[in-house]
């Protein structure tokens, strides 16, 4: 079976346990979108959702975060992580947009990343949700999981992205990462993943591999 017919024998097997597999941040406009995607670098989207119910009730509009005093921001983003980081790129990021793109988000990728706090990740998870563009969006858990399914032997996520968009049909960019991401946090966890009863370790890699090793020390 070459990649292709793997990645799509994949995409069917985790359609089928995932129908309902969506963007997990909780968001009702493209500002909310920007802010809990990062909020979400180094931190569960449950907890950005538990931080961003009251965020979003005190910061309303552009403004809100381009007058924003840093210190009081970075106290109501605390619980995230890398709060001071992620404080200051979220106030630069809503006045550059505010002062140079006229409050309204670019629709290119390249442009979007010219805004403090967007990389790949966070502009093809805003592209796709918000403009409908499809992209491929390379966090922990698609990273670790193409790389022990065998789609990549990279570990930078933009050759990563570049393996899987080559391998995975355009259309299906955006729902890979959703529906990855839903079979991360099920079965394919960082520590002890669920291999047994995994429904892909017939075509896993990382299973493979893993037999040898658990016959050795069963012997």
């Amino acid at each position: 079976m070459d990649k292709k017919a793997k990645m799509r024998f994949v995409l069917d097997k985790l359609e089928e346990h995932y129908p309902d597999a969506v963007c997990s941040l909780d968001f009702r406009d493209p500002l909310e979108l920007m802010v809990s995607t990062q909020l979400s670098a180094q931190c569960t989207d449950k907890r950005v959702n538990m931080v961003t119910k009251e965020l979003f009730r005190k910061y309303r509009t552009l403004d809100d975060y381009a007058n924003a005093s840093i210190s009081e921001l970075e106290e109501d983003i605390r619980a995230t992580g890398f709060f001071r980081n992620k404080a200051r790129n979220i106030k630069n990021m809503a006045i550059k947009l505010r002062d140079e793109y006229g409050g309204k988000f670019p629709d290119e990728l390249e442009e979007l990343m010219k805004l403090d706090g967007v990389g790949r990740k966070t502009g093809n998870l805003f592209l796709s949700e918000v403009n409908g563009i499809p992209g491929i969006v390379v966090d922990t858990h698609v990273k670790r999981i193409s790389y022990r399914l065998g789609f990549t032997k990279h570990q930078d996520p933009h050759k990563i992205e570049k393996d899987l968009n080559g391998i995975t049909d355009t259309d299906a960019w955006t729902k890979l990462g959703h529906l990855v991401i839903s079979f991360g946090r099920d079965i394919c966890t960082a520590r002890n993943p669920k291999c047994e009863i995994c429904f892909l370790n017939s075509i896993c890699e990382y299973y493979k591999e893993k037999q040898p090793e658990k016959k050795k020390a069963s012997s």
